[in-house]
């Protein structure tokens, strides 16, 4: 048995996606045997499931992640644990023993603690904070609504590197989004939950220097809304919401530094709703969708 564990200089790194190193530990009768650190090249989270399966890792050990890249794991055939904190060789006895329990997904939006809002910026991925009137552009990678209940994808493309160009537009033909516009195509491994499940479908099965055009209900793009995924917190107790607007997109932190953009969508007098739904929530959306390079 393998048990990988996100690493960072003794302890578990806290941002799955951004992991640089595992510690990878050799298990037999629930005792480790041998121990060793790799690089993970710098790979994003859907190549970091490929890295582990390669690996032949049974059990990840990590601390926030989310349901793109649990969906990455999934279909790796990686087991998970996340949620994890603290020393790293601790978390591996802990699990062993039973004691270690698995939160799933954790970078999402349901978290009550460690949320402010300020005017910092959002780049970073620090102290608990947030970050006022920013209007993020709408790339379709790092979507993870969809992604689950899914069987996995097949194609020749799977699991490869994939660079496309591509316009998303409404049912009204309105534009979102638009590679083109950016002069670079879209970087991402098919079929490993960095896209949505139906930019990725579309994808997998492409030629080099085909085009299509495709068009996605809700459940195969960023989902329908989550009525858990509207939060009502105590203006007094989220520190730079009194000066918030209803309206407007601000950015909360979850309690692993990470942040994530939310709408301000009521305001009381001592309380302040918020929706963490992402913007694209049940709607339909086209792609047209340019394949440009396999890697």
């Amino acid at each position: 048995m393998k048990i990988a564990v996100a690493y960072d200089n003794g302890t578990i790194f806290q941002h799955f996606g951004k992991t640089e190193h595992f510690k990878i530990y050799e298990v037999e009768d629930k005792n480790v045997i041998s121990s060793q650190v790799i690089g993970s090249n710098g790979a994003g989270h859907g190549a970091l499931a490929g890295l582990l399966a390669e690996q032949a890792v049974d059990v990840l050990i990590c601390g926030g992640i989310g349901g793109g890249a649990v969906a990455a794991l999934t279909e790796a055939g990686v087991q998970l644990c996340a949620g994890a904190s603290g020393d790293a060789d601790q978390a591996v006895e802990a699990y062993l023993k039973g004691e270690l329990a698995s939160t799933g997904a954790n970078c999402d939006h349901h978290h009550g603690e460690a949320h402010s809002c300020g005017d910092h910026g959002c780049g970073g991925h620090g102290e608990e904070h947030g970050c006022g009137g920013h209007d993020d552009g709408h790339s379709c990678a790092g979507g993870c609504g969809g992604c689950g209940g899914h069987t996995a994808l097949t194609g020749r493309n799977v699991g490869k590197t994939c660079r496309t160009h591509y316009i998303g537009t409404f049912n009204d033909g309105t534009p979102f989004d638009s590679s083109y516009d950016r002069g670079e195509p879209l970087e991402f491994v098919c079929g490993a939950g960095q896209m949505i499940r139906g930019f990725d479908a579309a994808v997998a099965d492409m030629e080099v220097g085909q085009t299509v055009d495709v068009h996605l209900m809700p459940e195969e793009a960023y989902g329908m809304p989550d009525p858990n995924a509207i939060l009502t917190f105590e203006i007094a107790q989220l520190p730079g919401s009194e000066g918030l607007e209803v309206g407007q997109q601000v950015y909360l932190s979850n309690q692993y530094g990470q942040p994530f953009p939310v709408k301000v969508v009521a305001k009381e007098e001592k309380t302040i709703t918020l929706d963490a739904n992402h913007e694209m929530a049940g709607k339909e959306l086209n792609f047209k969708i340019e394949l440009v390079e396999v890697k």
